[in-house]
């Protein structure tokens, strides 16, 4: 139950207050001003304070493209899944709604737009995006050493796609981001969020393929192995199984050091 408020609260804080930013500074996706990177710098900044906030809780997924990653590459069961994904939805329409009161506004809370009008280029955009934010999540998360940094990491990638993409789409890479504003602005906004909920999803699940690509054998059975569920629960176990062992090493060895210096003194 904390892990699902965990995520309901970082998806809420996230549209609340970056949502909140591109709304209160009028920001322009064709206008490349202050805004417009206070804006980047703001969704940024969201993730960092949240990653260690309620990371060492959650793990701070706070977008249904992230759990969906997290889950094809084994790292969650599908009733996580499932309630995260649900939790980051509720969490992102009280935002918007928050949001909306405070602001006194239903016409502008953030939403996302078609570049030019055109759903094709803005869904190749919106799964670009989304595959390069997921798969740094994806690195930075596979190895013990980078959680120190790592939610300065993400943080700050997800400040570079929102500078490249906010001129194109507004950027989501987050289809709890987006829901929220778009059920509260209503009308083409929610007409045209199906982009922003596939996309994201497609980019997510390419960015886990070139993740199993550049760290497994390479082959399509590796690249295309899904495991999710009681698999998940294994492979968790098997993790931490192996980090406990190192452990285990690493202590022997600090032990036969002092044992090797004395001898060697004496």
């Amino acid at each position: 139950m904390k892990k699902v408020f965990a995520e309901f609260f970082g998806t809420f804080i996230l549209v609340l207050f970056a949502c909140g930013t591109a709304t209160v500074l009028n920001c322009a996706v064709n206008s490349p001003d202050m805004a417009y990177f206070m804006t980047a710098l703001s969704f940024g900044l969201v993730i960092v304070a949240m990653a260690y906030s309620i990371g060492q809780i959650s793990g701070c997924h706070i977008n249904p493209a992230v759990s969906l990653a997290m889950l094809l590459n084994g790292k969650m069961t599908v009733l996580d899944f499932v309630s995260y994904v649900v939790a980051q939805f509720a969490g992102g329409i009280t935002g918007a709604a928050v949001l909306s009161l405070v602001v006194g506004n239903r016409a502008s809370l953030g939403q996302n737009t078609l570049y030019q009008g055109s759903a094709g280029v803005s869904f190749v955009i919106e799964t670009i995006l989304t595959l390069v934010f997921v798969l740094v999540i994806l690195f930075v998360t596979s190895k013990k050493e980078y959680e120190k940094p790592s939610g300065f990491i993400i943080g700050l990638t997800l400040t570079l796609v929102h500078i490249f993409g906010i001129h194109f789409t507004g950027t989501s890479v987050n289809p709890a981001r987006s829901f929220g504003p778009a059920l509260l602005v209503g009308e083409q906004a929610i007409r045209n969020y199906w982009v922003f909920f596939f996309a994201p999803l497609l980019g997510a699940v390419l960015a886990v393929i070139i993740f199993k690509m550049l760290t497994t054998d390479g082959s399509l059975r590796e690249m295309f192995s899904f495991t999710f569920a009681k698999d998940a629960d294994e492979s968790l176990a098997v993790e931490e199984e192996i980090e406990e062992q190192a452990e285990a090493q690493e202590t022997e060895i600090a032990q036969e050091e002092p044992e090797e210096i004395a001898q060697a003194v004496e």
